[in-house]
């Protein structure tokens, strides 16, 4: 199956601001989540089956370390109209279906996945309270048919770190999965068809 390495990006860079929608309507923007003392970012996709093996994982993360102080924002920036199992209403059922306590939103334009330089799904970018990025890598080494089981284990070292007050370790692998599915003429630089 294809897949997709997350991009290079310099752990310190800040975090993207933006304004997308979730499935009722509601706008939702980095501001919202002032104040706390770690915030993830995952962009994820309904039909990927690398996210598809960790989603129920991810939704019981998320409650666990909302918790402690996470907040997580989950971002799907595939084209819905070349995939219509990515679209806003799709995204809406997802959030339901799989449980997720965190805002699951659409990012129709592909605008924020350009600013984050998100570059597969899921792609995790881990900020610490002054919304700067500690974290950049995977969940786990989990994948589908390679059989490792589904824990979270690297996320969790790292959200603990920073919940700590701590830095997460500086070798971080990075995350693999689908290629996020750009409309016609809006790939980023850094796209490839052959991922």
């Amino acid at each position: 199956m294809p897949k997709t390495a997350s991009n290079p990006i310099e752990l310190g860079t800040r975090a993207a601001d933006f304004i997308l929608p979730d499935a009722r309507g509601v706008l939702h923007k980095l501001s919202d989540f002032d104040g706390t003392p770690a915030l993830l970012v995952a962009f994820i996709s309904n039909r990927c089956p690398f996210v598809q093996l960790i989603r129920n994982d991810l939704a019981a993360f998320a409650r666990e370390y909302e918790a402690k102080g996470l907040r997580v924002i989950a971002i799907n920036s595939n084209d819905a109209e070349a995939h219509p199992e990515e679209s806003l209403a799709a995204v809406g059922h997802e959030a339901e279906a799989i449980g997720y306590t965190f805002p699951y939103l659409k990012d129709e334009a592909q605008g924020v996945a350009k600013a984050y330089g998100a570059a597969c799904t899921p792609d995790l970018f881990l900020f610490d309270g002054a919304r700067k990025l500690a974290y950049h890598g995977q969940f786990d080494d989990a994948r589908p048919g390679n059989g490792k089981p589904v824990t979270g284990k690297d996320l969790r070292a790292a959200t603990d770190a920073v919940l700590a007050g701590a830095r997460p370790a500086l070798e971080q692998t990075p995350s693999i999965g689908c290629n996020i599915k750009w409309t016609a003429g809006n790939e980023p630089s850094w796209f490839s068809n052959a991922a």
